[in-house]
């Protein structure tokens, strides 16, 4: 093959530290739009951004030339500085970690659906029983004793 050709949906996922109730919904509408940028900055164009009060989902297609490490660095890094300084955060952190799985293009849709809707997914559930629950829909081995911080 003369060329690469790469199409990579990831569906991200990170809390607050401590996973604090910090992302109210006045906080989301100009965080998501901010994170966005950061995305557009690395050439890399988000599907979806949405969450709830103490974390993110993201869907993205990732690039074929972007480490999803780095792009994970660069986001976190970059939406922390902005919420410290432009949100009088001053104490904001995300968690160390993140999830992150492949999506495969027939479900980007559900995928897509599934985060906007977290709102009514969390009027019965805790971030980190979702979290227990996409890890082991996508057979990802965790020890539980390193999932927080």
């Amino acid at each position: 093959m003369s060329q690469s050709l790469v199409k990579n949906y990831i569906h991200i996922v990170f809390s607050t530290k401590g996973r604090k109730d910090l992302i109210s919904p006045e906080i989301s509408s100009r965080l998501f739009p901010y994170m966005y940028g950061i995305f557009k900055n690395m050439k890399c164009y988000p599907k979806l951004i949405g969450g709830h009060v103490n974390h993110v989902h993201i869907l993205c297609q990732l690039p074929k030339t972007l480490a999803l490490s780095k792009l994970i660095e660069q986001l976190k890094s970059g939406s922390s500085k902005w919420l410290k300084a432009d949100n009088r955060l001053e104490n904001f952190a995300w968690q160390n970690g993140y999830a992150a799985f492949s999506v495969q293009y027939n479900n980007v849709l559900t995928v897509v659906d599934y985060i906007a809707n977290q709102e009514v997914h969390h009027q019965n559930l805790s971030f980190e029983d979702e979290l227990r629950k996409l890890l082991i829909e996508n057979a990802l081995d965790f020890d539980e004793r390193y999932l927080w911080d």
